[in-house]
């Protein structure tokens, strides 16, 4: 954790590097690096607000902010016309959340621990809302084919717009169900209870607040140096969207739900990763969806590979969280479905 720290030396270094003109894919790299510490703070301050407000608040708080991330940096590119990077910035985020977050939370817990358990019946509700949610990004793709080409321009803005408002409503009804409808599916046992936590309360909310503030600073030049340096490097801006920018931006995702693993927490690190990815397409990416409307309407449409790759990944969460039980295998082969994945679209 100390080494994740010194990789703050990088915040000034990269509001340096834009004012005397950085080559891009210095300051990409810059940016990125300052990024991940700030990311590793905010799961950090999150752990110990988890401990004051419960494990199920602290996982969506981690997911909110964690989130703020990828929201900045989506809404900045999406300004700038960027929808492709946008769009699979947003599918690399689902990805990356079950297939690498959660794989590697269950390998590193797994190598530790033989087996961990976590909450079957919550993690059952959230992996189908995933389902749900594929199925809405599915219809428009699958629309887009049936439809003459001259109408598509009209016609899917407006269907874009209506799945957009619809998501947002399930979004929030899914906090009525798990808060006030079915609070007992939610409610965590004796074993997920800690010692009192060593941060206090007003620091960590101050944390987290500063840490996201830095973020939003910092994702403007991040989001800027994104096409030059895919250019000079020769990376499709695809690969860079669906795999670098996520990893960037779910930093705080990625090292608060391993390190919840670490400690035997499975149900605040599974919460953590499919809780985020559900967040990324029922919130994050409708929000989109309606602030486009004040530039240029973005679509909701993604390619045929971006939908398969986030369709599989969602079947495989609702595989691997039916039992309720994880190991460092079940792990290990997340991790390298991610990598396969990853692999195809470096050659798209």
């Amino acid at each position: 954790m100390k080494f994740l720290y010194a990789l703050l030396v990088f915040v000034p270094l990269t509001i340096i590097g834009e004012m005397t003109g950085f080559s891009d894919p210095l300051l990409f790299v810059c940016s990125a690096l300052a990024i991940v510490p700030l990311a590793g703070l905010m799961g950090k301050s999150t752990e110990a607000i988890s401990a004051y407000c419960g494990q199920k608040i602290g996982g969506l708080l981690n997911a909110t902010f964690g989130n703020a991330t990828e929201l900045i940096i989506a809404f900045v590119a999406m300004k700038e016309g960027m929808f492709d990077v946008v769009k699979a910035s947003l599918a690399g985020s689902v990805i990356g959340n079950i297939l690498l977050v959660l794989g590697m939370s269950m390998l590193v817990g797994g190598l530790k621990y033989k087996t961990q358990e976590f909450n079957r019946h919550s993690m059952n509700i959230t992996a189908s809302m995933l389902l749900f949610s594929v199925l809405g990004l599915a219809i428009p793709a699958i629309f887009t084919h049936t439809m003459p080409e001259e109408s598509l321009t009209t016609q899917y803005e407006g269907l874009s717009v209506i799945i957009a408002v619809l998501m947002l409503v399930i979004y929030g009804m899914q906090f009525v169900f798990s808060f006030v409808t079915h609070r007992a599916l939610y409610e965590e046992g004796p074993a997920d209870e800690e010692s009192h936590p060593e941060t206090k309360l007003s620091v960590a909310i101050a944390v987290l607040l500063a840490s996201t503030v830095c973020i939003a600073i910092l994702s403007e030049i991040f989001v800027g140096t994104i096409e030059p340096m895919a250019e000079s490097v020769g990376l499709s801006k695809t690969f860079v969207g669906i795999i670098l920018v996520p990893i960037i931006g779910n930093a705080a995702e990625h090292s608060s739900a391993v390190f919840m693993a670490y400690k035997n927490k499975m149900n605040a690190a599974v919460e953590i990763a499919l809780g985020s990815s559900l967040q990324i397409i029922l919130f994050v990416m409708p929000v989109l969806i309606l602030l486009s409307l004040l530039f240029t309407p973005m679509s909701i449409v993604f390619t045929p590979f971006e939908l398969v790759a986030v369709t599989a990944s969602v079947l495989i969460a609702n595989r691997v969280d039916a039992d309720g039980e994880s190991n460092w295998l079940e792990g290990l082969q997340l991790v390298s479905v991610y990598i396969i994945i990853g692999a195809a679209f470096f050659f798209v």
